[in-house]
């Protein structure tokens, strides 16, 4: 039936591990095991109308079945529809073929710790992964990423002079304005945005492979991937998880939802590491203390941790009762040390 509308839902579940902002993901499998070939994506499925009550329940459901992980605290991204970047039907299971359009609902779920997904058939092609892995020209923690100037700048520029003036112009100036290039200043929010511009100018792998799709045709040789350009992704997950980190950068201005993301005891260095992890971008120590003074929003327990590898450093708290009784704080940007 070429006109029906399936609903797929994605999700976008991060964690912190070991210092590293991680994202969950998975391999198709068949019934011999993993398919190597094929790339990874997020934990995602179809609805079903007759069996999920909700969208939210059936995500849930989805992720637990693939990775062996239950989530917690879940938000509702995008809806994505886009002819041509949505996935293979046969990607998302129990789906026939011929089954017509894929609508994608994303989701972002919080988990407070990556822990060791369970050793069980279900999660075998499950992994924690760093979501520099994907967007290695988002990770500014250690100065601008060479990529930028070596490999997207160059390329964005051709793909711009390659129009009309008045078009190329256009180009350009939005290309200045997301990748911080001619003294431009980077804004770590624009996630999506800077995504979206690899795979118009085809720098993106997934681009190559949509344009083929689109055309009736099967890739041959699988995906042809530039290290430098981060690894993709199957179906439109890339675009989508590009959405939940721009959505986190965003957020963490304007609520405590850093906090989501560390045990419940912590030191303010590991909290630090955290937002720097998410956002990208390096902190300067005593202007980020002064911040998290500010917000009232941490107390400390009069406990020293031993285990930071040098100075013992001393334990705090995420003050959560004051939510109830408060408009909630997020992490304010002048606090970062400019790049």
């Amino acid at each position: 039936m070429s006109g029906a509308v399936t609903i797929g839902l994605s999700a976008v579940v991060a964690a912190i591990r070991d210092g590293e902002a991680v994202v969950l993901v998975v391999r198709p499998q068949t019934g011999e095991g993993l398919r190597e070939t094929d790339s990874t994506g997020l934990p995602s499925g179809p609805f079903d109308p007759d069996h999920d009550r909700t969208f939210e329940l059936a995500l849930r459901d989805f992720v637990t079945q693939q990775t062996g992980f239950e989530l917690g605290y879940v938000e509702q991204l995008y809806t994505f529809g886009d002819k041509g970047r949505d996935a293979p039907l046969a990607d998302l299971g129990g789906v026939a073929p011929g089954a017509g359009r894929i609508i994608s609902v994303g989701y972002l779920a919080l988990a407070p710790g990556a822990l060791p997904l369970p050793d069980r058939t279900a999660s075998e092609g499950a992994q924690w992964t760093p979501w520099t892995h994907f967007f290695p020209w988002e990770d500014w923690r250690d100065g601008r990423p060479d990529v930028i100037d070596d490999v997207i700048a160059p390329a964005c520029i051709e793909w711009a002079r390659a129009h009309d003036p008045a078009d190329s112009e256009q180009r350009l100036t939005r290309a200045r304005a997301l990748f911080a290039l001619d003294g431009a200043r980077w804004n770590e929010e624009r996630v999506l945005e800077r995504y979206e511009l690899l795979y118009e100018t085809g720098l993106a792998a997934e681009a190559a492979r949509d344009r083929t799709r689109t055309q009736g045709l099967q890739p041959k040789g699988g995906l042809k991937i530039d290290a430098r350009l981060g690894q993709p992704m199957s179906s439109d997950h890339r675009r989508i998880l590009a959405t939940g980190l721009g959505r986190l950068r965003g957020k963490m201005k304007y609520r405590p939802v850093a906090f989501e993301l560390m045990p419940p005891k912590f030191t303010l260095s590991a909290l630090q590491r955290t937002v720097e992890a998410i956002s990208g971008v390096a902190l300067h120590k005593q202007n980020f203390r002064r911040v998290i003074e500010r917000t009232e929003l941490v107390e400390g327990l009069g406990v020293l941790d031993s285990d930071t590898g040098g100075r013992p450093a001393e334990l705090f708290r995420f003050r959560r009762e004051l939510l109830a009784t408060r408009q909630a704080t997020g992490l304010t940007l002048p606090m970062l040390r400019e790049s």
